[in-house]
């Protein structure tokens, strides 16, 4: 009796997100993980996640969707994780991330192809999401394209209606989610273990 896990791919799209999930992953996971990242904008994270998913060595990975985002809810703070609640995988992945003890909104997660403030961020809230960013919903449609069976999106808050990036504050608030990305991995693994191990064959 036996089964292999398929492998996890963690997706990001900046540099400074690549370098805290990797350090991440450097805390003695003892399952590999590969951090891709993709680039800002959709059109590079679509195209380089169905590029990744070529790889032989990728073939059935579980993929999860990361970085930062734009709080749009009331009472989020820097450092909250929001989960999308797009697909099946959502569920598991926030009951991983909030079993590590985690602060977790799951819900609707809006794409922009650049930074929200304003005005803008409040017509967005008002169709019910609860964050936006630029890439996640690319990255899950070359994932499906692909052929990938479990895809979940957590991004980190690092600014909110009440903590702008344009604020005083950024400096500090991005340091916070920087933080709380880097310890996020760990958490990926549990969700990963649970979700997307295959059922044992003789």
């Amino acid at each position: 009796m036996g089964h292999t896990r398929p492998p996890l791919l963690v997706v990001c799209a900046l540099r400074i997100e690549r370098f805290a999930l990797r350090a991440g992953a450097a805390r003695g996971a003892a399952h590999p993980v590969t951090v891709l990242r993709t680039g800002m904008g959709p059109t590079a994270a679509e195209e380089a996640v169905r590029t990744a998913l070529h790889d032989p060595a990728l073939r059935g990975a579980a993929v999860v969707t990361t970085g930062f985002c734009a709080g749009l809810a009331a009472g989020m703070r820097p450092g909250d994780i929001v989960v999308s609640d797009e697909g099946d995988d959502s569920a598991g992945l926030a009951a991983a991330l909030k079993a590590a003890g985690h602060t977790v909104h799951t819900g609707p997660l809006a794409e922009s192809d650049h930074v929200v403030r304003g005005a803008e961020r409040t017509a967005l809230a008002a169709t019910g999401a609860i964050a936006v960013d630029m890439e996640s919903a690319a990255m899950r449609r070359a994932a499906l394209a692909e052929g990938a069976q479990h895809i979940a999106a957590a991004r980190v808050v690092v600014d909110t209606p009440e903590y702008e990036l344009v604020r005083v504050g950024t400096l500090r608030t991005g340091i916070i989610a920087f933080r709380v990305l880097r310890d996020l991995v760990p958490a990926f693994l549990d969700w990963h273990r649970t979700t997307a191990a295959p059922p044992e064959v003789s």
